[in-house]
């Protein structure tokens, strides 16, 4: 059974920055693509970012690029997401996931962890 455990959430104000980790388990998926969603209160879950464990190609929505930086490491197996300069906006649960390269499908997700910003 294939888990993405998310830790790094929390409380913080605006301007601060938080570091998010996920580490997966229970299968190989070095050849997936890794990314991270969020779903902010009231709205449908949306993109983050997304990373490569080999290549280090990365992917951002426009309301993060410049402020957050995803990164994988196949060491340690961790997919990274630093995030500076936190809005209010940027409040949400935060959601690793997996690509797979077979079907284009972001199979895999973790439970989440919250960010909360304060203005």
């Amino acid at each position: 059974q294939v888990q993405l455990v998310e830790s790094g959430g929390g409380f913080v104000q605006a301007g601060d920055s938080l570091r998010l980790s996920c580490t997966p388990s229970g299968r190989d998926l070095s050849n997936y693509v890794m990314g991270w969603f969020r779903q902010c209160p009231g709205k449908e879950r949306e993109f983050v970012a997304l990373t490569t464990w080999s290549h280090g190609t990365t992917l951002y929505a426009e309301s993060v690029h410049g402020r957050f930086t995803i990164s994988a490491n196949s060491h340690n197996n961790t997919v990274w997401l630093q995030m500076n300069s936190l809005k209010p906006e940027d409040t949400a649960v935060y959601q690793c996931t997996a690509r797979d390269p077979a079907t284009a499908e972001w199979s895999y997700w973790g439970q989440g962890t919250q960010v909360t910003v304060s203005a």
